[in-house]
């Protein structure tokens, strides 16, 4: 078995003897403070009667209030989504014959767009909560989400398929439970990619986070209080001032995240780094080194922290009994039988489900005329060729830049920050002024709507192949320098096999953000007019507006049945490859 240098996932935390000043433990008792007092605030505001419309102040001075309930907003998505992501995929790989069914599952839903989702969602959280702001509220969580989750769960899903043989192997002979292999191979394996795409879909949650906040259902309107509000009533507008500042606010969000959330939690995750020898040069933060020798945080390290894991470990991680099956075979507890059968009742619910469900659909198909259909197969191909000529010019250019970020912890350090606000803009926020050029030049918004799609996209793979780059084990370049692979021969021996599996992911996923950017890349209000053009987003987006739900329901299914056969016949196949050939063995 080859000799594996993981960074000490497993390492007993050692708490320092000397420790930072003062007031890196006042700030941080502070912050906790703020943050309490705005979890407070917001739900005081959460328990207000429900209004249809609610006025958004374009001053500056209401931005900090703005941008701190947004970035709540994203933080509760984002929670959901790496708890459900993490689940989710974990569930995926223990059971192939589950697999099967789940990964096409994720497939359509990453596919299915926001304004498909949003009637039903509002509808439901609405009636769930009729006399407070609680139901709204949760419905742009829920569509935040829907911008995030899926490409956390394609990454943690190619993280598990790709682990070594040799410590899987380990794991095995170690006789490792569910919570050990877990807390000690998959999820400090995963932990990079889960990182980087982390920052990706708070990027996604930003890009969309102007749909999630301003809520249209029929002639009813729903505003929250947030940036997306904010920056979406400056564009409609006109008021180029309010708009740049509601921009500008954002990017000081997305900095001060970095400074103190992504870049520390990149300098942290690279002790996960699987390789034979120890880097040359690792990530580094001020923030976490700081954060490292608070008293504060060794505290709670010590008194909270290291107890709640002891207690898990504890009663997740006792050893089998000696005879006892190993970890791949499941033991017959005494109550399997009862287990199996809520299991087969909550499959006869669900299919339950899926019947209603199916007999509801039925009949709005029924109200689809021929020519409609004809029409919507039409707007399918002209939407699949912007899609792929959007991830085309993706792949492009994000493959050498995210590899020449990933292999250089300087330009990591120095292009991460720029990477994040780029990609975490709201394109809505700018595309009306794209949009008055594109529409000067022949074309028009055929071209606009590719632009906006790769601006929605690229993203997806630029994380995916930095993190890719990131992970290559050091050990591996060394050999490439000893044996003297320069130019082609190094990617095509080293980079393109190392970063195949993430950049399969990347692509997985920013196809799946392309057929969504469609929906308001195709079809776009500015000025008092609207601009469309032939297309499956157009047409979804159009018959949201007016109300048409047999046009939308046939339009969201072609959509996702288009995404889910490409992904079938094209990008499965590529993930299976990534998975059985490209492994750090």
């Amino acid at each position: 078995m080859a000799q594996v240098y993981v960074r000490n996932p497993l390492k007993p935390r050692t708490w320092p003897r000397f420790q930072a000043p003062l007031w890196i433990d006042v700030l941080v008792f502070v912050a906790f403070i703020g943050l309490v007092a705005g979890l407070v605030g917001a739900a005081s505001r959460w328990a207000r009667p429900l209004t249809p419309s609610g006025s958004i102040d374009l001053s500056p001075w209401s931005l900090p209030r703005y941008a701190g309930l947004s970035t709540m907003r994203m933080a509760i998505a984002y929670i959901l989504s790496l708890v459900f992501s993490i689940a989710y995929a974990r569930i995926a790989v223990a059971n192939r014959r589950a697999e099967r069914i789940m990964i096409p599952i994720l497939d359509i839903l990453q596919s299915v767009p926001i304004l498909s989702f949003l009637p039903g969602v509002v509808l439901a959280l609405i009636a769930l909560f009729p006399n407070s702001q609680i139901g709204l509220e949760l419905a742009a969580i829920v569509l935040i989400f829907t911008s995030q989750a899926w490409n956390l769960a394609f990454s943690f899903h190619q993280s598990l398929t790709t682990i070594p043989n040799e410590l899987s192997d380990a794991a095995s002979i170690y006789r490792l439970n569910f919570w050990q292999r877990f807390t000690r191979l998959e999820l400090p394996f995963g932990t990079i990619p889960l990182v980087w795409n982390s920052m990706m879909s708070w990027a996604g949650g930003w890009f969309f986070l102007m749909a999630a906040e301003q809520l249209t259902l029929g002639k009813q309107s729903f505003q929250l209080p947030g940036l997306g509000s904010y920056l979406q009533v400056a564009a409609n507008a006109g008021n180029t001032g309010a708009l740049l500042l509601g921009l500008g606010t954002l990017v000081v969000v997305i900095v001060l995240l970095d400074r103190f959330l992504w870049r520390p939690l990149i300098a942290w995750s690279d002790r996960f780094k699987v390789e034979s020898t120890a880097g040359a040069a690792a990530p580094e933060s001020l923030v976490l080194r700081q954060l490292g020798r608070s008293r504060l945080i060794n505290w709670i390290g010590r008194h909270v922290a290291l107890p709640i894991g002891r207690r898990l470990d504890g009663l997740f991680g006792k050893p089998p009994a000696p005879g006892q099956a190993g970890p791949d075979v499941a033991p017959r507890a005494p109550g399997h039988l009862l287990r199996r059968a809520a299991g087969w009742l909550l499959a006869v619910l669900a299919i339950g489900v899926l019947i209603v469900a199916l007999v509801d659909a039925i009949r709005l198909f029924a109200q689809v005329t021929p020519g409609q259909w004809g029409d919507i197969v039409v707007a399918a191909a002209a939407t699949l060729l912007r899609t792929t000529l959007a991830l085309a010019l993706a792949v492009l250019w994000t493959v050498p830049v995210g590899v020449a970020i990933g292999l250089s912890p300087t330009w990591s350090q120095r292009a991460q920050p720029l990477v994040q606000i780029f990609a975490s803009i709201p394109a809505l926020a700018i595309f009306p002024a794209l949009l008055v050029f594109f529409l000067k030049i022949p074309g028009g918004l055929n071209i606009a709507s590719v632009a906006l799609m790769l601006l929605g996209t690229q993203w997806y793979v630029l994380f995916n192949v930095i993190a890719g780059a990131m992970a290559i084990p050091e050990d591996l370049r060394e050999a490439a320098v000893v044996y003297k692979l320069r130019g082609w021969r190094r990617w095509r021996s080293l980079i393109l096999p190392a970063i195949f599996p993430f950049l399969v992911t990347g692509m997985i996923t920013a196809s799946g953000g392309a057929w969504n950017a469609s929906i308001v890349s195709e079809y776009v209000t500015f000025g008092g007019h609207t601009y469309t053009t032939v297309g499956l987003g157009a047409t979804i987006a159009s018959s949201a507006a007016g109300g048409a739900y047999a046009v939308l329901l046939a339009s969201t299914i072609t959509m996702a049945a288009v995404v889910v056969t490409v992904n079938r016949l094209f990008w499965r196949r590529l993930y299976r490859i990534a998975e059985q050939r490209y492994h750090l063995d």
